[in-house]
């Protein structure tokens, strides 16, 4: 018979809204919450949601949420014995995992050696090409010698992506149109990875100038089992960051959606994967190729939590605890429609520049799921990444989601702090977003 080892204490290795979102989760199924706080965070939501807290260090990153060590140290003193990282800082960190393993905590998130295969974007490539799934026509392999990448780029096609092998976030990337732009591009590219991720390899990719960005939400236990629960468009983004996001992605013929689908299960049983994960597609007309593997929850899980019905966060913890999923593929099923907006305290007019202070008013609009880890009389910080929620809307088809979602950016009132609520609300309305004429190159801010 096989034995269960429930989670009773679980130490949330991360903050604002995620940290809350897992909090929520964790209450009603009956666990201790233990939330880690910087300075700058000290009177945060999460740290009054969460059932005790903990000081971590410094407001800097590096110094707080970023310290594995104090964090495994704060995970022995309280006697957690879980560790959810969420998504961002630690979430990805495979030595981290491996040292919550080692120390027998049960890190929510897959193996530190599943990480680490899906975190070498050229390693990853080639382990998909070998599960049979599609990967864009490029080069990822180990000889970085200039020469060597400049022959490549020939042979791959312009124009192309020059993206830093241990990249995310849209840092580190490059797109060249033609031969005499690749040298430059290339040392640019080598600059950025190099201060982002201490790496300086690249990878070269074709580049598909009108692709959509769609996404499948894997999941996996450590029973052998592995689904997936649909499909998302992420195609909305701005500099390789998304905005909008929805499920699941409209007008894919079924074959075509469930070949997606497959092939994601495929790459997540390829790497032994456990717990939640997205295998992220490039779909250009009625063909897809691989991009990478997120091996975390995705920041944009709440509309397929609100399409399949399903709380995510639940099943990463079943799996945590030894569980078999809760649902066979069989059935998952989809109702309706969902989409997700991303609210930023930034200055869109000054070129996205972020912003951060206090906030003196918020009155959130009914009708819709609202994610946050702000309320009035708190403030955003300039020390991390300045989303202030997700507003999430569903409906029973397309239109009407993103009508729900329309009308709650209208009557959201929030001030005096500068935000993106008016873009999102203009992108909500645009005609082409709503014939989904959108796709990764488009211009989010023509509308």
């Amino acid at each position: 018979m096989t034995q269960y080892h429930p989670i009773k204490r679980l130490l949330i290795a991360n903050r604002g809204e995620i940290a809350v979102r897992i909090i929520k989760t964790a209450r009603r199924l009956g666990i201790h919450t233990i939330a880690l706080y910087s300075d700058a965070d000290a009177n945060a939501m999460h740290v009054r949601e969460a059932d005790e807290a903990w000081h971590l260090g410094p407001a800097p990153a590096r110094e707080s949420y970023l310290d594995a060590g104090k964090v495994l140290s704060i995970a022995r003193e309280t006697g957690a014995d879980a560790v959810h990282p969420g998504y961002g800082f630690l979430s990805e960190n495979s030595d981290f995992a491996t040292a919550c393993e080692q120390r027998g905590l049960r890190f929510v998130g897959p193996s530190g050696a599943a990480i680490l295969a899906m975190g070498d974007k050229s390693g990853a490539k080639a382990l998909m090409e070998a599960a049979g799934v599609p990967v864009l026509p490029g080069y990822h392999g180990a000889d970085q010698r200039p020469a060597v990448l400049r022959d490549q780029a020939t042979l791959v096609g312009f124009p192309l992506l020059i993206k830093a092998a241990s990249g995310g976030g849209g840092k580190g990337m490059r797109r060249v149109d033609q031969l005499g732009e690749f040298d430059a591009a290339l040392a640019a590219v080598r600059r950025e990875a190099l201060a982002a991720f201490g790496d300086d390899r690249v990878l070269l990719e074709r580049y598909l100038p009108r692709a959509r960005h769609v996404e499948v939400q894997v999941f996996a236990d450590t029973l052998g089992n592995a689904l997936y629960l649909g499909d998302r468009d992420c195609s909305l983004q701005r500099r390789h960051q998304k905005v909008i996001e929805e499920a699941p992605a409209p007008d894919i013929p079924p074959p075509l959606r469930r070949a997606m689908g497959e092939a994601a299960v495929a790459a997540a049983r390829a790497i032994d994967y456990r717990g939640a994960g997205t295998i992220e597609f490039l779909l250009c007309k009625d063909e897809f190729f691989f991009m990478e593997m997120n091996t975390r929850l995705q920041v944009e899980h709440p509309v397929t939590e609100a399409v399949t019905g399903q709380d995510l966060v639940a099943w990463q913890l079943a799996v945590a605890e030894g569980r078999p999923l809760p649902l066979t593929q069989e059935e998952i099923v989809l109702r309706g429609h969902a989409v997700e907006a991303r609210l930023y305290a930034e200055d869109v007019a000054a070129g996205f520049l972020p912003a951060s202070g206090p906030i003196q008013w918020l009155n959130w609009p009914k009708g819709v799921r609202i994610d946050t880890g702000v309320a009035a009389g708190d403030a955003v910080s300039p020390y991390y990444d300045p989303m202030i929620a997700k507003l999430v809307a569903h409906g029973d088809d397309r239109a009407q989601a993103f009508a729900r979602l329309a009308d709650a950016l209208a009557a959201l009132a929030l001030g005096p702090l500068v935000h993106n609520g008016p873009l999102l609300l203009r992108l909500c309305e645009d005609p082409e977003v709503l014939q989904m004429g959108h796709h990764t190159q488009w211009p989010i801010c023509s509308t």
